[in-house]
């Protein structure tokens, strides 16, 4: 099961993601990541799903539903924390990009239908804002939640775990369709690792055991979240980012803690 959860790059350069809801055995999420040099190109129809693109690193010309963004990008490593530029794509269309430096380029899918129009997300109106406390503090880009209309079906945003802290913690699902207590959603996790020879952890697994897998991540590795809970832990000494992507019947993140461990939230927001 390990196999089928962890993802690693293929290689170096080019797209070195590339997960369908067809090899994830899922039904809505897909996941594509493209390492580009500068100069490099990428390009895709749309199909019958959404995209939403994340400049996680470097800048690039982007090309979206017959429109020209010009030149994005600002960050040349993803820790300098500062707000990532974005696009959205709608269905039935095309993108494209060309790297105008290195550049590393998210490629988050869901199911949507044709109607909304190609539009840059951020850097405006995202900020890094605090979640938890104490060694569960971490740091989050807001992206693409269910506050912006600017999707039909996906939920994104990236998140910076200090070393030593736990992520995604305490555990919580959201793998039953069952508004407004939970929604269903399929999740992908891309870490990265500062520095980049790190490692951290990510388990996933649900209440009857049915599931149940510890994962060691490296830089550039993707985990898969079919369903379960999927906290991330990141040793003394390396920070760890990952970028969520999220995606269901419903667009909305509702969730619920894992009963034995609901304590620790219920303590640390009183």
């Amino acid at each position: 099961m390990t196999g089928k959860l962890l993802r690693k790059p293929t290689g170096g350069s080019g797209k070195v993601h590339d997960i369908t809801p067809e090899n994830a055995g899922w039904g809505y999420v897909g996941f594509g990541l493209y390492r580009l040099k500068p100069g490099e190109t990428a390009s895709e129809a749309t199909g019958s799903t959404e995209i939403i693109l994340v400049l996680v690193e470097g800048r690039a010309e982007i090309s979206a539903d017959g429109r020209h963004f010009g030149e994005l990008g600002e960050r040349m490593n993803v820790f300098e924390k500062t707000p990532p530029h974005c696009v959205y794509v709608p269905a039935g269309s095309t993108w494209s990009a060309v790297a105008t430096s290195e550049c590393t380029l998210a490629v988050c899918s869901a199911p949507a239908l044709p109607g909304r129009e190609a539009q840059r997300i951020g850097p405006e109106g995202i900020t890094l804002a605090d979640r938890g406390k104490g060694a569960n503090l971490r740091h989050v880009h807001a992206i693409a939640m269910e506050d912006r209309d600017v999707a039909d079906s996906l939920l994104v945003t990236e998140v910076f775990t200090p070393q030593g802290n736990w992520s995604s913690y305490p555990p919580h699902r959201h793998d039953e369709d069952n508004f407004p207590e939970m929604t269903y959603l399929e999740e992908t996790y891309y870490h990265r690792l500062n520095p980049a020879q790190g490692f951290g952890f990510q388990r996933v697994f649900t209440e009857d055991g049915t599931l149940d897998e510890t994962m060691a991540v490296s830089d550039g590795d993707v985990v898969l979240v079919p369903k379960g809970h999927h906290p991330c832990g990141s040793p003394y000494g390396y920070e760890m980012y990952y970028l969520n992507v999220m995606a269901g019947p419903l667009r909305k993140w509702r969730f619920q803690n894992h009963p034995d461990h609901d304590w620790i939230f219920q303590r640390d927001k009183g």
